[in-house]
């Protein structure tokens, strides 16, 4: 993934690098994933605003994994798929999918602990940026923690 330029809102910073990861979810990579971890700065945690299953793994496979493994690094939690959730056309030809309300991930937000809570949409680009700037917020200007800061030669967004 490539980033050619920084725009407002962060302003007077320096980045030296910037990687962002995509973790793979299969169970084939259950033991190789946690290795993903070491040196994240930020966890994009994402589900889809239309599965009931994607939004119920956050809190039963992926926080557990995530606390167990990296239990110092903020997460922000996104929902997908925003586009998708008001489209009457898409809900007709799934009646299987369920959406996820903004309410129901505000709530999950609060039990897991994430700093933040946003929806997205991919497809038409609507608070993508948003979604991205947050995060390299957040890697730059982390939640102050009782432990010492470490000096911070780039940042990395899992």
């Amino acid at each position: 993934m490539g980033l050619t330029a920084l725009h407002s809102p962060i302003r007077n910073a320096v980045i030296s690098a910037l990687h962002f990861y995509k973790l793979l979810c299969q169970e084939d990579y259950n033991r190789l994933r946690p290795l993903s971890y070491r040196g994240a700065d930020v966890f994009l945690l994402a589900f889809s605003l239309i599965s009931r299953p994607s939004y119920e793994n956050v809190s039963k496979k992926w926080i557990p994994e995530l606390r167990h493994y990296a239990p110092s690094v903020p997460i922000i939690l996104v929902g997908t798929k925003l586009d998708l959730r008001e489209d009457q056309q898409f809900l007709r030809d799934y009646p299987g999918a369920c959406t996820i309300s903004t309410q129901q991930g505000e709530d999950l937000k609060k039990r897991i602990g994430a700093v933040a809570y946003l929806e997205c949409s991919s497809k038409t680009q609507q608070n993508v940026k948003v979604v991205f700037d947050a995060a390299i917020k957040l890697a730059l200007y982390p939640p102050k923690s009782k432990k010492q800061k470490r000096k911070r030669k780039g940042c990395n967004v899992l």
